[in-house]
């Protein structure tokens, strides 16, 4: 964020004033990057609108990101999580000032991605938490049909905000065990699966999504999408694949809510930006992207193939 020093007569009266507002201003803030492309673009559209704004992306996994904001370090960050009345209260308790408050901006989903050549199709949340918990470690546990080699599957960072979704919502809370590995971003966990038949992806939705498909029910040809079941067996009437109608109907079962998180005063640049992600053209760019934004009316349209 800008500041500015304003000295009075000699060093004993100086003070700092606040030099931003909604739409000007330097401001530095934060997002898990799993929703790192969707950030970078609401800020240069942001930007574009706001010319004497400047936001300061920092991407990095979801720890870090709610580190940063109790150590006031910066002062908006998105997530796939609100704060703990707890974490609010540590941060009120450290500036009176602030009053940490959310807005729900976009409902996500956690997409699994297997190799284009892998013939696994679809994956209950029961046979997912055997996978995630070591109970399963080879393709033949998953589904019959495939070979007995073991499957390696791909996180993001081992503090992200996939791999606690994959913890504390289908292993509830369970120690996740077995072949797990950490790649350095989504972006890397889509190349290495696209590489490895053996791999089975954990990434957000946004970061498959095809831009070309303005209707959102096709993703990108390097990785295979699963469809997920809530019940075991996986059949093809019970599972469901993470496009945006199903991710608002909350069909798909590894659904879940982001928010903007906000811990700076009102009339700053950071609520500025934050009023704008919510508003029509933020909530665009969510669409776009393959979510299901949460604060402008929703509509399902019902394709048929056959008539």
């Amino acid at each position: 964020m800008c500041f500015i020093t304003v000295t009075g007569a000699g060093c004993r009266n100086t003070r700092i004033t606040r030099t931003d507002t909604p739409t000007s201003g330097i401001a530095t803030v934060v997002s898990d990057d799993c929703f790192g492309n969707i950030f970078g673009e609401e800020i240069d559209v942001f930007e574009a609108l706001n010319r004497e704004a400047s936001l300061l992306p920092v991407l990095t996994d979801e720890a870090q990101a709610v580190q940063l904001l109790l150590n006031d370090s910066v002062r908006l960050a998105v997530l796939a999580r609100d704060l703990t009345d707890a974490e609010k209260e540590l941060i009120h308790s450290r500036n009176r000032e602030l009053v940490p408050r959310s807005q729900r901006i976009a409902i996500d989903g956690i997409a699994l991605i297997v190799n284009p050549g892998n013939r696994l199709s679809r994956i209950s949340v029961p046979t997912l938490r055997k996978l995630m918990t070591g109970a399963a470690k080879t393709w033949r546990e998953l589904d019959p049909s495939l070979p007995d080699t073991p499957v390696t599957v791909v996180f993001d960072s081992p503090g992200s905000s996939t791999a606690r979704f994959i913890r504390d919502s289908v292993c509830a809370g369970a120690l996740l065990q077995g072949n797990l590995f950490a790649q350095k971003d989504n972006r890397s966990v889509i190349e290495h699966v696209a590489k490895d038949r053996n791999a089975l992806g954990v990434l957000g939705v946004n970061w498959i999504s095809n831009p070309n498909d303005s209707l959102q029910l096709t993703f990108n040809r390097a990785v295979k999408v699963l469809s997920v079941s809530r019940s075991h067996p996986a059949t093809a009437g019970s599972s469901y694949l993470p496009v945006p109608a199903r991710l608002y109907l909350r069909d798909y079962p590894l659904t879940r809510d982001v928010y903007i998180v906000l811990t700076d005063l009102r009339g700053t640049l950071p609520a500025g930006f934050t009023h704008f992600v919510a508003g029509d053209r933020g909530q665009r760019i969510i669409l776009k992207s393959g979510l299901v934004p949460a604060t402008r009316p929703i509509r399902t349209v019902e394709i048929k193939e056959t008539f």
